[in-house]
Formats: structure tokens, sequence, C-alpha cells
């Protein structure tokens, strides 16, 4: 049996009334008396009558909605981010539609299209680690759709950006490894024309210069997939692990990257820190509780999703062309724990 919700139609012919009453009393208009505003509210309230959002939407020019698009939302940064964006969105009337690309750029394209055609008022999104080419975002945004880009952000000017500082994040993170005796550190990075790859890659090729450690092209690599496909990331390891000069420490530039490490560490019987430090980008809770506990570098994502839904709707609500765009960086926390205390001498 098809679900069909209650209208003013409805409404209406239950009281014996117009529609057009009904209407002006759902609207608390001053002329509909006050004995027939209680019987129509009451009834309304009784039968659970909510207002069609696609009418209003016609009527208004608004859905009161907004489109998010992220890589996945199992991912515990996004899923932080999105909590962030659902406490402003809900205070501000709007809903959250969420989407997902799975690192896929063909999948990250009909997504976005898809948000577009549910009539979104705007649409928050970080793109793929498949996404080199942002043609099909400015595509959107010549068309007038609201958008605000964050985490992955893209590289033109004219959108709001919601990001971290990256690069200091990567160069604080290295210089804690070399602090602590580590000389041979590599780094495993997501997609390497991402802006989060281009700028966590210099702040940790920036610190092991000015520590005066050469900088060796052999221990960066590069995941298309993000350590969404383990394959990935179990191939970069062994090809790590079995050279003559090993790494004697890890950055993993992303939550996925990190844990997929750790899986791999796990599975080969490698002993974290004393075959291998490591240090992460990860939001996961408690990994202060692994064994051994993991050194993170822990982003800021539910102040990004909430700094971003802000901008959003912001501009979205703006009677005047938004012109001037923001670039917000915020800081990120090193968490220092076992997996990169100080490297025993030999």
């Amino acid at each position: 049996m098809r679900f069909e919700a209650i209208t003013i139609k409805d409404i209406a012919k239950a009281l014996g009334l117009s529609t057009s009453t009904v209407s002006r009393a759902l609207r608390d208009s001053y002329e509909i008396s006050p004995e027939t505003k209680e019987k129509v509210l009451l009834y309304a309230k009784e039968n659970n009558y909510r207002p069609n959002p696609i009418a209003l939407s016609l009527k208004e020019k608004r859905s009161s909605s907004i489109g998010v698009l992220v890589c996945e939302i199992a991912n515990s940064f996004f899923s932080q981010a999105i909590n962030g964006i659902e406490s402003v969105a809900q205070e501000k009337g709007y809903n959250v539609i969420i989407a997902q690309s799975k690192d896929d750029f063909e999948k990250e394209i009909s997504s976005l299209q898809y948000l577009a055609s549910r009539s979104v008022d705007g649409i928050l999104f970080s793109v793929s680690s498949e996404t080199s080419d942002f043609s099909h975002v400015q595509h959107l945004h010549q068309r007038g759709m609201n958008l605000v880009s964050f985490d992955r952000v893209v590289d033109f000017a004219d959108i709001h950006k919601v990001s971290v500082d990256n690069y200091k994040a990567a160069y604080e993170a290295t210089t804690h490894f070399i602090k602590n005796g580590y000389t041979k550190i590599a780094c495993i990075a997501n997609a390497s024309y991402l802006s989060i790859t281009k700028e966590r890659v210099g702040g940790y090729t920036a610190a092991l210069k000015d520590h005066n450690i050469a900088v060796n092209p052999d221990n960066i690599f590069f995941c298309l997939h993000g350590g969404l496909v383990y394959e990935e990331i179990a191939d970069i390891m062994f090809q790590a692990m079995n050279t003559k000069n090993k790494p004697d420490a890890i950055l993993a530039t992303s939550d996925k990257i990190t844990t997929s490490v750790l899986r791999y560490c796990q599975q080969q019987n490698i002993a974290i820190p004393k075959q291998v430090g490591l240090v992460g980008f990860s939001n996961v809770e408690l990994t202060d509780l692994l064994a051994p506990s993991l050194t993170v570098v822990k982003q800021p994502a539910y102040e990004m999703g909430r700094i971003a839904a802000e901008l959003l709707i912001k501009q979205i609500e703006s009677k005047r062309q938004i012109k001037d765009f923001e670039d917000v960086v915020l800081a990120t926390e090193l968490h220092q724990r076992a997996s990169s205390e100080k490297k025993a001498k030999p």
C-alpha cells in the first residue's frame, strides 16, 4: 500500500472548509478567525500534516536543502565533518542530502549531477582522489550553483574553501620523527595532484631539508585510491620494506592509508616502532588504545564541516551576489604516542 501524506485539500474536506481558508489558517493569517485557526491547526497536528517541500520550493525558489559529497561516509574524518555540517544545517532549517564518490572520478561527476538535480540550494564537496580535472565543478559554478570546497579543495579562486594547514601538519610530524632519531623517513600520500598531497609532501620534504637530511624520491609513494584499495598499500609497503635502504619510519597522510599500513605491518609481523616508526593522519577514535598506541595528526573535522556549512548557507541566503570568497585554513594537532617513540640506539 502506497503511503500518501495528508494535504491541505484533505484537511479542507474533513473540516468542511475551502482550501484557501485552510491555507490561510496554517499561515496564521489575520483574515481567519481564531476559532477556525485552532480547529485547522489541531486537525493538522493530530494527522501529522507537513507542508509539501516540493511545493514550497517551487513557490519560494528554494528547497531548504544542501548537498554534501565526500569520498566515503565510513571514513572517520568525513563522518565527523558531516556531523559539523548537520549541526549548522539543522539550526538554520536545512535538510542535508549526502552522497559519496568512493574516490571515483566518474562517480563524483554523477553524484554532483544527482545532487544538483534534487534542486539543492548549494553543495559542499571534497573531491575524489582521482580528480585532477575540475571542469564539472566549474560548470556547476557557472550555472549559479552555490558551492563550498572543503578538505581536498579545488584550485580555482571564486569559491569558498575550508581546509587545514597540511604543510605545517606534515612538517611537524616529520620533525617529530627526526627529533626521536629517525632519519630514513618514508611518506605515503594520496594521488600526487591533490591539494592535500602537494601540501603534505611539501611539509615533509621541507622538514627533511631543514634538518640536513637528503630527500630520497624513492621514499615518497603516491596512492591513486588513497588507501581505499588495500592491495595498493600492500604493494607499496612490500616495495618499501624490501629494499637495501628501507625506511625506519613512515608518515601516512590519510586515515585509510594509516589503517592499511597498520594492517600490513600486523600481517607481516613488522614491529612498530622497533622495526619501523609510524605517524598517521587519522581522526579514528581509540588510536590511543592500540598496541602500540598510535601517534596521529588529528584534524578539526567537525569544525571544518561547521564552518563550511556556515559559509554555504550565508552564500545561499545573501541578497547580493558573493564576490569575496574566503579561504579558511585550520590548525591540526599532533598527538605523540608510542608508535613514534625515541628510536633505540643500536
